[in-house]
């Protein structure tokens, strides 16, 4: 997730405790799927479609994060 920009999320990462709680959830939802999809836990499919949905929701929120810290550094 965001490999090109990888730098800024390390920094955001430490400067941004909206980001890093943001990162953290999507990376915790991120887990979670792929336990689902590959029937580690078991997970009805009403709710995997909605961790997927609140997965693309943070990703979503922290690209705008990452392009925010692009401009006000440039």
């Amino acid at each position: 997730m965001f490999e090109h920009d990888q730098e800024i999320v390390n920094s955001l990462l430490n400067e941004n405790e909206d980001f890093k709680r943001l990162y953290e959830k999507h990376s915790t939802l991120k887990h979670t799927v792929k336990e689902a999809n590959e029937r580690h836990i078991d997970v009805d499919q009403f709710s995997l479609e909605g961790m997927k949905k609140e997965k693309l929701q943070l990703k979503d929120r922290m690209a705008v994060m990452i392009e925010d810290y692009k401009h006000s550094h440039a």
